[in-house]
């Protein structure tokens, strides 16, 4: 008998952080919305996967994420350099500090 409360006390324990950590409360409502859906979508993992975040962007939204990255990285650096520039002009029109 005693070899079958080891994996007990061990199930037991686990159950007890699943439930302190949160995951039981969110995979309860995640599967509560799921029944609760009058139109049952065809891929239940799918619908699972979107209400706790983990679907990710679609393949088409995350390559115009990119792209916008990529402009936004551009005009950045642009901005920088043009910064830098007005910078070193000003200060041929202002005295430095130690004058």
């Amino acid at each position: 008998m005693a070899h079958y409360r080891a994996p007990e006390a061990k199930r037991e324990q686990f159950r007890r952080y699943l439930e302190k950590s949160g995951v039981l409360d969110t995979l309860t409502s995640v599967l509560v919305a799921l029944y609760e859906e009058t139109d049952k979508p065809n891929n239940a993992l799918d619908f699972i996967k979107l209400h706790l975040g983990a679907a990710g962007p679609e393949p088409a939204d995350s390559e115009t994420l990119r792209s916008e990255m990529a402009d936004l990285q551009q005009k950045c650096n642009l901005l920088m350099e043009e910064n830098k520039e007005l910078r070193n002009k000003l200060m041929q029109y202002e005295p430095s500090p130690a004058e």
